[in-house]
């Protein structure tokens, strides 16, 4: 994306009077422009088409098709659009299944306005967003949702890509998973926090990754880290 164009954000809920609030917001804010809004997950899809805007803003309760599969759909494209998941409830299981189809985040529906637009530039410049105050506990329950819904008996040694990562890597992607900011990261290892970008580069196009979010998914599903190990 150029620096010098505003940030292109669909907005995706069934009520019209959130998305005309967060139209409001956006279009308010020198930077970011709505490109478009949609009140079905199957509209989401069509506008992500054919306005391939950089940020959607979705909802995951919606009629006909929800937004998982609507964000399934976006991610799988490669329109390039980024997708944030607004949500009600911060443990929400249809989160992780979010993330799981592509989200790079999500944020609660009451978040502070100033939080939501730093979250759809953060968006937008390729990192993944988790919501700060539940990070951990997502990371965990997430965790249970997926691969740790097995047993350790059952769960892989490792995964062929981790094993691909250098010692360094290893440390680094276990303290994303684990909900540390680069600035943590960086004080945790004793490195620039320039240091821990350029690993987080190098852990993105080794596994794959679209995002922040992507790595702890391939964190936790690649038996890294565990639910009973480093989470306070």
């Amino acid at each position: 994306m150029n620096e010098s164009e505003p940030i292109r954000v669909l907005l995706a809920d069934d009520q019209e009077l959130l998305r005309g609030s967060l139209r409001l917001l956006v279009d308010s804010t020198p930077g970011l422009v709505a490109v478009g809004e949609a009140g079905t997950g199957t509209r989401a899809v069509e506008l992500a088409r054919a306005e391939r805007p950089d940020v959607v803003l979705m909802d995951v309760r919606m009629p006909g098709m929800d937004g998982i599969e609507a964000t399934r759909q976006i991610c799988a494209e490669s329109c390039g659009a980024k997708v944030l998941i607004l949500t009600t409830f911060d443990l929400d299981e249809y989160v992780y299944a979010g993330l799981r189809a592509g989200a790079s985040g999500f944020l609660l529906k009451n978040t502070p306005p100033a939080d939501l637009l730093t979250a759809i530039r953060v968006i937008a410049a390729g990192e993944g967003l988790l919501a700060p105050s539940v990070t951990r506990r997502l990371i965990a329950q997430f965790a249970q949702f997926t691969q740790f819904a097995r047993t350790a008996a059952d769960r892989p040694r490792s995964d062929p890509l981790l094993d691909g990562l250098t010692a360094r890597e290893r440390e680094v992607l276990t303290l994303v998973a684990r909900g540390l900011s680069n600035l943590e990261i960086a004080a945790n290892l004793h490195v620039s926090t320039a240091t821990v970008k350029t690993h987080i580069g190098h852990l993105l196009a080794k596994l794959g990754a679209r995002d922040r979010a992507q790595l702890v998914i391939a964190a936790y599903e690649g038996g890294l880290v565990s639910t009973s190990r480093g989470h306070p």
